[in-house]
């Protein structure tokens, strides 16, 4: 394999070093393809020793995207790798394909050493916002409203969020961001021409916008409909005390992630408690309708 081949090259007789024309998603997709331990290994030696200087600067764009895809900051996922034997490494890159794709990802989309020069005086001739196309707020507002009604039919995950947001899963969660974004509907610029057109600051997620635009929900800060939504489950039911604790843990999960779901608790921070099987027991067999009812009450809409 040529890859494996110049790889060896690369490590025999010095320490691991990156080589800097090998792309993540280069590694990832080997890593995710050799058969043998030892070929795993090297290559996720590689990945490691790439990954490393990645960190010294990660863009924020891409430490978010690598959360959203496996729930784990990308300091975990180093972590991971490198405690990982080379087998659930090599399972780890086939689980989360895309993965290299995003580390590889330049947020900024600037060539590399591109420094304009210029010899003229600095001079502010105005401070305006832009919105793609759009130079008002409401057109952005407006056009998004059109795409969100025009495409329920059409994009699994956003009929999920209007009609069915109880069976939403971070997967789809994961797919509607990527769709919006890819027609320059992120969070950030809906929030951004929302406080704009309105005068209003609200943090809302991703899936009250996308609500908002399809169904009219009001506009609620997603911490806030949160915080109902706990109060409603806790209300349901005569819990225990370690149950009373899990319910407000599976919350705190859900204001950093907006979806935890049956994947969410086998990662990150509930996998070292146990995962899934652990959790369903204290929750006598019933923590995956309890995480279906949490998504219920989040989007309920209020009187």
């Amino acid at each position: 394999m040529d890859l494996y081949a110049s790889l060896q090259d690369l490590t025999q007789m010095k320490p691991v070093a990156s080589n800097p024309k090998l792309t993540f998603e280069q590694l990832f997709d080997e890593l995710a393809s050799v058969d043998e331990d030892d070929q795993r290994e090297l290559v996720r030696d590689q990945v490691l020793a790439k990954l490393h200087r990645k960190l010294r600067k990660l863009p924020s764009k891409v430490a978010e995207a690598i959360r959203e895809l496996t729930g784990e900051t990308a300091e975990e996922l180093r972590d991971r790798l490198k405690n990982h034997t080379p087998e659930q490494a090599a399972a780890y890159a086939k689980r989360f394909a895309g993965l290299g794709k995003i580390l590889d990802w330049d947020p900024d989309g600037s060539g590399p050493n591109l420094v304009p020069i210029s010899h003229h005086e600095d001079r502010m001739e105005a401070v305006t916002t832009g919105y793609g196309e759009y130079e008002k707020p409401e057109d952005f507002l407006d056009t998004f409203t059109s795409f969100v009604k025009n495409n329920q039919n059409k994009i699994a995950a956003l009929s999920v969020v209007v009609q069915r947001p109880r069976e939403l899963t971070r997967t789809e969660l994961r797919n509607l961001r990527l769709e919006l974004d890819k027609m320059g509907f992120s969070e950030t610029s809906l929030r951004r021409a929302w406080n704009d057109a309105s005068n209003e600051d609200i943090a809302a997620s991703i899936i009250g916008f996308v609500r908002q635009a399809a169904l009219g929900d009001p506009l609620i800060p997603f911490e806030t409909r949160v915080q109902s939504a706990t109060k409603a489950i806790l209300a349901k039911a005569k819990w225990t005390d370690p149950q009373k604790t899990w319910l407000r843990r599976i919350a705190e999960q859900i204001t950093k992630e907006i979806v935890v779901d049956r994947d969410s608790i086998d990662q990150g921070t509930f996998a070292a408690q146990g995962g899934f099987n652990r959790l369903n027991r204290v929750f006598n067999g019933q923590l995956e309708t309890i995480l279906h009812d949490f998504n219920e009450e989040l989007w309920k809409v209020s009187a």
